[in-house]
């Protein structure tokens, strides 16, 4: 009893402030949730044709497979340029997506993905790493259908410039 006593503090300690992209069962829900981004991502009706307006600053930003970080924006009129901050960015072929809540329009993050995008959806700009720059587009999704409180897609990021 008293063994236990003393490993409570211990255990509390340890699972206080752990970051929920490190389950594994948040790992899982991330692979879910990335799939069904490129389930949705099939259907034209949910491709914005434009940039959202609240895409600006620093944004959180995620490579399938890979944690959140961050990935700086670039806007000209006609274009935007994000700046991935992470690892794990792919060469080519690869492609990125804004997602943005279809209930509330706020845009919530950046996912990348490392396969081939589609060749005739509409191109909002680039995103680029030290390595690569790869096609930004930009959708509308049901947002409780692919991020959760307790598994976020895009967990807290420093999104400070």
């Amino acid at each position: 009893m008293r063994y236990l006593v003393l490993l409570l503090p211990l255990a509390v300690a340890c699972t206080a402030n752990r970051n929920p992209e490190n389950s594994a069962v948040c790992g899982f829900a991330a692979m879910a949730a990335s799939s069904l981004v490129l389930d949705q991502f099939q259907q034209r009706t949910t491709v914005m044709p434009a940039a959202p307006a609240d895409l600006q600053g620093t944004v959180p930003a995620r490579m399938v497979g890979h944690g959140t970080t961050r990935a700086l924006v670039a806007r000209t009129d006609s274009n935007v340029t994000l700046g991935f901050e992470g690892e794990g960015f792919p060469a080519t072929p690869g492609f990125a997506v804004v997602l943005v809540d279809d209930s509330t329009e706020v845009m919530r993050g950046v996912l990348v993905f490392d396969s081939d995008g589609p060749v005739d959806y509409p191109q909002i700009g680039t995103i680029s790493s030290a390595t690569s720059t790869i096609p930004l587009y930009a959708m509308r999704i049901t947002w409780s259908r692919v991020s959760d409180p307790r598994c976020p897609l895009f967990a807290t990021a420093d999104t400070t410039p």
